[in-house]
């Protein structure tokens, strides 16, 4: 093993949900191993400032502003990468979430549209991105679902059930696409993020840090961490596989508040 087997000197990745958070930090760990980049989210202000820091740091980067949920527009995103960087080895589809909902409060409706944007959004991508990724002779796909995929947790019907589909679909994407592209997910736990800085008291925050064996939160740079090496030659043998970085985390680490009904 040397360390050169993490680097991704060459490469062309997109990214999606990259304007901030766990994105953002991919595509900058990305850059840092020699990727370049096409970053895409639906805020061109924020995307074109992760898109200076990786010019800072040497290498090309590109943006899309788009909604990922509009399928009719993911060939722009692939087109753009191969057009403007001249190849497309790497997709990771980091884009989705979905509301903490009780259920009787959630609708069809509510689950639909989760579906399209963690899942459809997912599929659609790397369907138009693989004819490229088979050319790449590297060629690999990253998807962000989270440690919900197989946790238990009132209000989460909705994520954990979007997510769990993620994580299953990158087991048979894998199937579909091997041996030429490898496909993986990473499934995260509670990750310290901006916008997890803001949602939670300092009193919700111990109580998660306390449920987590390892005592504290992921941060962005452990997920951005596992995707540099599942896009690498090093995690060149991995396929089909869904990491768990949930710091030992066996059941959701957030607080239940919701009643009985």
């Amino acid at each position: 093993m040397r360390m050169t087997d993490f680097r991704l000197d060459g490469q062309v990745a997109i990214v999606t949900g990259a304007s901030r958070g766990i994105g953002a930090a991919i595509a900058m760990a990305y850059a840092e191993a020699g990727a370049d980049l096409v970053l895409a989210a639906r805020t061109p202000e924020r995307l074109e400032a992760v898109a200076e820091r990786i010019h800072a740091a040497g290498r090309k980067a590109l943006t899309v502003a788009y909604d990922v949920r509009d399928l009719e527009r993911t060939p722009v995103l692939v087109e753009r990468a191969v057009a403007g960087l001249g190849r497309l080895d790497v997709v990771v589809n980091n884009a989705g979430g979905a509301e903490p909902r009780a259920f009787l409060d959630t609708a069809a409706a509510d689950l639909e549209a989760a579906f399209r944007l963690n899942v459809s959004a997912a599929f659609e991508l790397v369907k138009v991105a693989t004819p490229h990724l088979l050319d790449s002779g590297r060629g690999s796909v990253v998807n962000v679902s989270s440690a919900m995929d197989r946790m238990v947790g009132r209000g989460l019907l909705v994520y954990g059930t979007v997510k769990a589909a993620l994580s299953h679909m990158t087991r048979l994407l894998a199937a579909d696409l091997a041996p030429r592209v490898r496909v993986n997910a990473i499934a995260p736990g509670v990750v310290d993020t901006e916008g997890l800085k803001a949602a939670l008291t300092d009193e919700v925050r111990a109580q998660v840090i306390d449920a987590t064996p390892l005592h504290r939160l992921a941060t962005v740079d452990d997920v951005a961490a596992a995707a540099v090496w599942l896009a690498s030659p090093a995690g060149g043998f991995v396929t089909g596989k869904v990491i768990e970085l949930d710091g030992g985390a066996e059941v959701p680490a957030l607080p239940n508040r919701l009643p009985d009904l």
